[in-house]
């Protein structure tokens, strides 16, 4: 089963590299805005993980700088998540704002977060 797993994960990676979408331009103060905006969050991933994958692509179709933290193959990453996010279940986008930490779970939940929160802002 691993193996399958493997060659699948690798099938996913090779197809969101042919049809990488493109990210949305925008006029340089617009973009500095969206960056400072996205400053206080980072995911929570796995490089072939399918939902991961599909919340990157929403990342990259809307030009957004989110920083991704490795949470299978780097310890660390991995021990917050599941210390202060509760599970170890990937994707999930930390959100610290005013000084709180959210942890949303769910690929759509966190696109539709990101969508309506930080591009529609």
């Amino acid at each position: 089963m691993a193996i399958i797993r493997w060659i699948l994960g690798r099938i996913i990676l090779l197809l969101n590299f042919v049809f990488s979408p493109s990210g949305t331009k925008r006029s340089a103060p617009e973009q500095q805005k969206i960056d400072l905006a996205t400053q206080h969050l980072s995911l929570y991933q796995y490089e072939a993980c399918p939902f991961c994958v599909k919340v990157r692509r929403a990342i990259k179709r809307n030009s957004l700088k989110i920083e991704l933290r490795d949470a299978k193959n780097n310890p660390t990453h991995r021990e917050q998540l599941l210390t202060c996010g509760g599970a170890m279940k990937v994707p999930c986008l930390r959100i610290e704002q005013q000084g709180e930490v959210k942890w949303l779970y769910e690929s759509n939940d966190i696109i539709q977060y990101l969508e309506q929160e930080i591009v529609a802002a």
